[in-house]
């Protein structure tokens, strides 16, 4: 019961809220750039790390040793 009524406030507030949320301007200017960014390439190094990585896993999945540990 408690929490019914506890839900039942919260969605009456949100309800509430919700045309005074929608009036605010969120638009925020962009601050001015001195100069070009100095990290252009590291998207390109990224991807290449990613595809590398991708390469390495399907190689060590397709790895058909049989050099299963053995208990004695």
């Amino acid at each position: 019961m408690k929490a019914r009524n506890i839900l039942a406030g919260t969605a009456a507030l949100t309800l509430a809220a919700a045309p005074a949320i929608a009036q605010v301007d969120l638009d925020r200017a962009a601050a001015p750039v001195a100069g070009e960014s100095d990290a252009t390439g590291t998207g390109i190094v990224l991807g290449v790390l990613a595809v590398a990585a991708i390469i390495a896993g399907i190689v060590i999945a397709a790895d058909d040793s049989e050099d299963f540990p053995v208990s004695a």
